[in-house]
């Protein structure tokens, strides 16, 4: 027996079920999915879609969501969720906003199986009922070419449907500029959050959890464009370099590959008793993704050392090109991968 006949099975059992019997069922459901292990919202917040308040929030597994009543409103429908059941859905769980027969040929399989709702804790301990944040988008696609539909056939569009496409055309211009996810994030604050996770899935990507043999991964032409831009006298790696070296290293490389860089190596490297370091900063790169990443980067500085005429000149093009990025986790870090 296929699943599509299962699902239509159960579609004409639903409908053969009296309104008793299916606002038994759905109590039921609802009292299921409440004493359920809920996920629960870490972040909160709200935006504006138009004239209308959307409150959304996100997941501790990261689903971002906006909370059903106000997905309603925003879609131009005024019903909220009755008491008690948190949610708005038929027995085979299709929400009422896509019940009627003349959207099905605007439904694709996939929207319909991201149309389920969301049931989790607020962050005050309440229940809360919502939806994907993804899917009013796809929402209002449905709505909209429905009405495209009448006005390509040069008919008028039925006046109960008029305020839902109203709203779908709104929803799609107010959210043309700016994704939905990253609205919901800068809403409820997750962004700066999302920012420092992904900065330390590449920190454990790039840097090891114990000191690596020491190899040379500094190349000589790297201290000597230094020493040529500083006007001293280059005699070899044999001679130890003057301490501002070291301080230069840290500031063309390390504080420039991406945000927090530096701090993070410096807590990641062992100590002795009395405090000093074990090792040198690039001995905690990957060999597979830190290590060819440090190449790259030493090997872009020295080039634009190489082309400098003086020291001004090649810091002035470094600070355009790859400027210090410190410990800001809002700045962006394509092209560290």
């Amino acid at each position: 027996m296929t699943d599509d006949y299962r699902s239509k099975g159960g579609v004409r059992r639903a409908a053969g079920l009296s309104p008793e019997r299916r606002s038994e069922i759905a109590k039921k459901a609802a009292e299921s999915r409440w004493s359920a292990d809920l996920p629960e919202a870490d972040f909160e917040g709200e935006f504006l879609i138009g004239d209308k308040v959307v409150a959304c929030a996100v997941l501790r597994d990261e689903r971002r969501i906006i909370t059903q009543a106000t997905f309603l409103r925003a879609l131009g429908r005024s019903r909220s969720p009755k008491a008690g059941t948190g949610v708005l859905s038929t027995v085979d769980e299709l929400p009422f906003f896509l019940q009627a027969k003349a959207l099905k040929p605007f439904i694709d399989n996939e929207l319909e199986e991201s149309t389920k709702p969301i049931f989790f804790r607020t962050r005050s301990g309440k229940k809360g009922a919502g939806y994907n944040a993804r899917l009013i988008l796809k929402v209002a696609d449905v709505y909209i070419a429905f009405g495209d539909s009448f006005l390509s056939q040069e008919k008028g569009i039925p006046k109960r449907y008029e305020k839902m496409i109203f709203a779908a055309k709104a929803i799609k211009s107010a959210l043309a500029e700016i994704g939905i996810v990253a609205l919901v994030d800068e809403a409820t604050g997750y962004q700066d959050v999302r920012n420092r996770l992904a900065l330390q899935e590449m920190f454990e990507a790039v840097l090891r959890k114990e000191l690596a043999a020491w190899a040379k991964r500094f190349p000589d032409e790297f201290y000597k464009q230094i020493y040529r831009l500083r006007g001293w006298e280059w005699r070899g790696r044999q001679i130890n370099p003057p301490q501002i070296v070291a301080h230069y290293t840290n500031d063309f490389i390390y504080d420039r590959i991406a945000p927090g860089l530096r701090k993070e190596l410096e807590n990641r490297m062992p100590k002795t008793n009395s405090g000093k370091k074990k090792g040198r900063l690039h001995q905690l790169f990957t060999d597979d993704i830190g290590h060819p990443l440090l190449a790259q980067h030493v090997h872009m500085v020295t080039m634009f050392m190489k082309a400098a005429g003086s020291w001004d000149e090649f810091k002035i093009n470094l600070d355009k090109v790859s400027p210090k990025q410190g410990d800001n986790y809002e700045l962006s870090l394509e092209g560290a991968s």
